[in-house]
């Protein structure tokens, strides 16, 4: 079965990446939830998508240059009065639920990788006994050949459309094999049959990102990927229902 990743806990739904989406994401009956994190100045793993606070809080400034408190001030538009989440937090969230974790090590403001981050990340998710329900991702394979040596949990290598097509289906095969990277993800409108074949057969499994609409969910259940992110989990989880329905029927 193809799988179901709440993109940010669910943006379209509930705001980008905010307490009320990861509290409805916990109890959906979907099988991941995607999220990203940063560090703060003063040593805090903050959840947030972007580097900065500026494009989806009522504050600005980039998270790596504030303090905790400072992040925990700003309120998320559109996002019922909430405010940015630590990771601690977030296991405490998901620590009871069945749906397991999609952890993206995002860049920095600069698109640089955070120096040091990455163990940090490792650590905390230990901790709180996430990390063996935890899968990884990133699109700088920096990142990627980092959590190698500190953790044997699943990587996953995000592909933007600008690398595909700059680098070519047989050149990501072969960057994916140079840094053991076992799963490779594309945008959805980039995928397709042969794209899917070429990197299994390469023995890469083969995931969607930005799934949004219903007709991007259908081509990912179409292709039966391994799994999809979508900011609409309810429409996701509603279209693979009913055309298990008809499977079965």
């Amino acid at each position: 079965m193809t799988r179901i990743a709440s993109h940010r806990g669910g943006t379209l739904e509930f705001g980008d990446s905010t307490p009320a989406g990861f509290r409805a994401s916990a109890a959906l009956p979907l099988e991941e939830v995607e999220f990203d994190v940063h560090p703060t100045a003063d040593g805090a793993i903050m959840v947030h998508h972007d580097a900065t606070l500026d494009r989806t809080t009522d504050r600005s400034g980039a998270i790596a240059l504030l303090s905790e408190a400072e992040v925990r001030a700003a309120t998320i538009n559109y996002g019922a009065g909430g405010h940015p989440i630590s990771l601690g937090e977030l296991c405490a969230i998901y620590r009871g639920s069945t749906v397991d974790f999609r952890c993206e090590i995002k860049p920095g403001a600069d698109g640089r990788a955070y120096a040091d981050f990455v163990p940090r990340v490792v650590r905390e998710l230990t901790g709180n006994g996430m990390i063996g329900r935890t899968t990884f991702s990133s699109f700088l394979l920096e990142n990627l050949d980092e959590l190698a040596g500190v953790t044997d949990r699943p990587r996953l290598w995000l592909v933007s459309p600008a690398v595909l097509r700059e680098v070519g289906r047989d050149g990501v095969i072969e960057l994916a094999r140079l840094h053991a990277v076992p799963e490779i993800g594309v945008h959805i409108d980039c995928a397709d049959g042969a794209l899917k074949a070429a990197f299994e057969a390469a023995g890469l499994d083969f995931g969607c990102w930005a799934a949004h609409t219903a007709d991007q969910i259908g081509k990912a259940l179409d292709l039966g990927v391994k799994v999809f992110t979508t900011d609409r989990p309810s429409l996701a989880i509603a279209i693979r229902k009913a055309r298990s329905g008809e499977q079965t029927a």
